[in-house]
């Protein structure tokens, strides 16, 4: 009798804590996302291409882990503002270190093998992304264009790269 005591106590024991990373940790986390300067666009896709968020910076996003069974989330930030030049950032999932240790102590197998990989407990993501946006050059993330400028605003450092098209036409010599 008393070993089906011990044996039903363990039992639900082991129902109570089946998935360490599952209780202890989260499957969803509050990304923080910066920029210098702030007040950039930013929108937020999934490994698949889905856009999950746009917005500005900064902000907060909560963001999901799970992407399927045993299979995490990555994220890719792209800020954008005027004047500077397109960002891309990346949020790459990590294995969260309550799944390795704490599934050793306490979830066992069915933490290991069920519970955390069905939640997606099982992963972390990093709870902040800054970037830190470059001024645009003039080409820089735009189409070729044809510019067109007097000579007198050309800074004399650029003169010698110009080529000479041809000979000025003066009225009256033709």
């Amino acid at each position: 009798m008393r070993t089906w005591i011990v044996a039903g106590s363990l039992l639900g024991l082991s129902m109570v804590v089946w998935g360490c990373a599952s209780i202890v940790g989260k499957s969803a986390y509050p990304v923080a996302i910066t920029s210098q300067p702030d007040q950039a666009d930013i929108s937020i896709t999934d490994e698949s291409g889905k856009t999950i968020f746009t917005g500005k910076t900064p902000t907060t996003v909560t963001l999901n882990t799970k992407a399927g069974y045993f299979s995490g989330k990555d994220y890719t930030v792209t800020f954008t503002k005027p004047g500077y030049a397109k960002h891309t950032a990346h949020i790459r999932r990590g294995v969260s270190g309550w799944y390795i240790a704490g599934n050793l102590v306490f979830g066992g197998l069915i933490g290991w093998l069920i519970v955390d990989p069905l939640t997606g407990a099982m992963w972390t993501l990093d709870e902040q992304t800054t970037a830190t946006l470059s001024p645009q050059t003039s080409l820089q993330d735009s189409p070729a264009t044809l510019q067109v400028v007097l000579l007198d605003v050309v800074p004399d450092s650029l003169r010698a790269r110009m080529i000479k098209v041809r000979e000025p036409v003066t009225p009256g010599s033709e």
